[in-house]
């Protein structure tokens, strides 16, 4: 059994630092899920992206798709070098809620606030949910 393996990956990491290889982030945006009387709120955090970055919608199966995606270029110019060099940071991340089946879903809405996307659903009246009537037998 060998418990120590992470200490030489992380020894090696730390020798590296400043070298071009560099590991992607993987880390997922933290999500809140909250429920009200009136509504479920669903809250990612994502930190310096834009309205323009997100993207909410309800699939072919009813659920809702919260995906974000980012894309940033950075250039640097190496002097010793004299040639131009281009490093690009890429996010990308998508999460499938099912929702309860008393959202309603033609009135949900998306908001973006410092760096939180709010999307709020709204639950079905309760007297929609329940429906009492009569049935005729014929």
């Amino acid at each position: 059994m060998q418990r120590d393996n992470w200490l030489p990956e992380l020894f090696n990491d730390l020798m590296n630092v400043g070298l071009a290889a560099t590991k992607p982030c993987t880390t997922a945006p933290a999500i809140n899920v909250m429920e009200t009387a009136d509504a479920y709120i669903v809250e990612v955090a994502a930190p310096g992206l834009k309205k323009e970055e997100f993207f909410v919608n309800i699939n072919d199966e009813g659920n809702l798709v919260i995906k974000l995606e980012k894309e940033e270029a950075s250039k640097q110019e190496d002097e010793k070098m004299h040639y131009l060099r281009r490093e690009f940071s890429y996010t990308k991340y998508e999460q499938t809620l099912i929702l309860p089946d008393d959202v309603e879903k033609d009135k949900i809405g998306a908001k973006v606030n410092d760096g939180i996307l709010t999307v709020t659903l709204p639950k079905v009246e309760q007297s929609r949910v329940k429906v009492a009537r009569s049935i005729e037998i014929g």
